[in-house]
């Protein structure tokens, strides 16, 4: 078993991204990634978090990436794991997965 600590971070928004036809909705994609991860991996020391991008954030890290989120147009849903940002749109659970392998985590049998 992993000894990290991991945070898989999701930020969006009750609406869909204008610019992201056909993508998830962030709750949704929230959501999805709890049930895949818990699937495929042992996931004791494995926390979510969502943050909404359209409430006043009181974390300095999460105001600031909403802040670049709406300055650089980003794609949401956005999905970290911890600090690495993995997803924008549409999530890959392939590339989110080799993120979670960097920390070891154990695949269930």
């Amino acid at each position: 078993m992993s000894n990290t600590h991991i945070t898989i971070t999701v930020y969006g928004a009750e609406q869909i991204c204008a610019s992201c036809v056909g993508a998830p909705g962030s709750k949704d994609t929230y959501e999805w990634l709890q049930a895949a991860v818990g699937r495929k991996y042992i996931a004791d020391d494995i926390q979510y978090e969502y943050i909404d991008i359209d409430t006043p954030q009181e974390e300095e890290k999460h105001k600031d990436f909403v802040e670049r989120i709406f300055e650089e147009d980003l794609f949401y849903p956005i999905v970290f794991v911890n600090d690495e940002l993995v997803a924008e749109g549409i999530p890959r659970l392939k590339t989110i997965y080799e993120e979670l392998e960097k920390y070891d985590v154990q695949i269930k049998e």
